[in-house]
């Protein structure tokens, strides 16, 4: 069981890629599990009435350790998979960028782009006075710039209230990152690998989380593993 910093980044770094709860139609492992436990859902106590009363010790320590992790440089966080929060060890950055598509932002993503790289990491509220723009707007362009892994979470930014507000920064500056990066095809492969690895077979819909199209995956994964057809779905499995 995960109960500290470093040892929820090796973990990371053993996997490569884990969501921070996990998702029902995603094969990876998440971190919540390695804290919790896999059958365990509580992550809060409650009085007689079933109000909350506080989170549990294992939901206290990962909600801290989502933003701890980024922060002191162990392990990358953001939307980066499946549109959820998602861990990824530092030596998979650049393994990801490399089989993303080219992306150019535009328009308010592009603002946001030009703000954090001036000025730093910025949190969703500083942004929204910088470019005068409403917090639905400034929220969604957020989300498709870490999806496109242009920006990932940086650090919590402590302000009024009982909760903090996330820093965002520039993914390739907040990791380190080679200026040349790996072929497109060589990438897709590692990541298909990791997938196969983490559910010991797949089918082409699960690698969607990627953002990848099921012929895409479906070609990825004819070059890295074994088919068969199963109840008309083709299943993949390492050779």
């Amino acid at each position: 069981m995960v109960r500290t910093l470093t040892q929820a980044a090796k973990w990371i770094d053993r996997v490569g890629i884990a969501l921070l709860f996990p998702k029902d139609d995603v094969v990876l492992p998440s971190l919540w599990e390695q804290v919790n436990g896999e059958a365990a859902r509580n992550w809060a106590v409650r009085d007689a009435d079933g109000g909350f009363v506080e989170w549990t010790k294992e939901m206290g320590f990962l909600w801290g350790a989502k933003d701890e992790l980024p922060a002191r440089g162990l392990v990358c966080v953001g939307k980066h998979v499946a549109r959820v929060a998602t861990c990824v060890a530092p030596r998979l950055v650049p393994t990801l960028l490399a089989a993303g598509d080219p992306y150019e932002p535009e328009g308010i993503e592009a603002d946001v782009v030009a703000r954090i790289t001036r000025d730093g990491p910025l949190t969703g509220p500083e942004l929204r006075e910088a470019i005068g723009t409403g917090k639905k707007d400034v929220d969604k362009a957020i989300a498709a710039l870490h999806r496109r892994l242009v920006l990932t979470n940086s650090h919590l930014v402590e302000q009024d209230g009982p909760w903090g507000a996330l820093a965002h920064d520039l993914l390739r500056r907040k990791w380190k990152v080679p200026k040349r990066l790996a072929r497109r095809e060589t990438a897709r492969r590692e990541l298909a690998l990791l997938f196969l690895d983490a559910a010991g077979e797949v089918t082409a819909a699960d690698l969607a989380p990627l953002g990848w199209r099921r012929k895409e995956a479906a070609a990825v994964l004819d070059d890295v593993a074994e088919s068969r057809e199963a109840e008309g779905f083709r299943i993949w499995a390492r050779r």
